[in-house]
């Protein structure tokens, strides 16, 4: 099954990439490679530093080359939340398995509510997470071809549904 790899994963903050591709890696015995993890690793600084520091514009640079990088690997890649929006990742995504999961407001608001490592959602995390997904979904909906469901069941659900759509791709 990793001949379809790189697989990536994208969604809103809250959708579960990161935790439904740690375990999409296991089951397909490939790596993860988060790409805000990358940026982290790259920049010795968090997000929200990063974010305060050099601003949005220079985060979705850093994020990019991190996504170009993690492109080149036989691995399931977690992208963050707001790389699809950006058109050079959307580009770099082209002809790649990229799966879109999509999860419930109400899921998404109750993820990330507690969080504080989101410094896009600190101040009005519904509010927020609402205007993203206006904003985001058409790209997300642009790059995926697949789509998985995540509600409020196990994530293994989440990790079963891919990995059957990936047999079946």
């Amino acid at each position: 099954m990793s001949a379809q790899c790189p697989v990536v994963l994208v969604g809103l903050p809250g959708a579960g990439k990161s935790k439904v591709g740690r375990l999409l890696a296991e089951r397909l015995c490939v790596d993860h490679i988060d790409t805000d993890a990358l940026v982290v690793e790259r920049e010795g600084r968090p997000i929200a530093d990063i974010f305060a520091t050099d601003g949005e514009a220079a985060f979705r640079v850093m994020e990019t080359e991190a996504v170009a990088d993690a492109l080149t690997h036989d691995a399931v890649v977690s992208l963050g939340g707001g790389a699809a929006a950006t058109p050079a990742v959307r580009e770099l995504l082209s002809g790649h398995t990229v799966v879109y999961i999509d999860a419930p407001h109400e899921e998404l608001v109750r993820r990330t509510a507690s969080k504080t490592h989101r410094p896009l959602l600190a101040d009005d995390p519904s509010g927020t997470l609402a205007r993203l997904r206006t904003e985001r979904e058409p790209h997300y909906r642009s790059v995926a071809t697949i789509v998985v469901e995540s509600g409020s069941g196990p994530v293994d659900d989440v990790v079963t549904a891919i990995a059957q759509q990936l047999e079946h791709a």
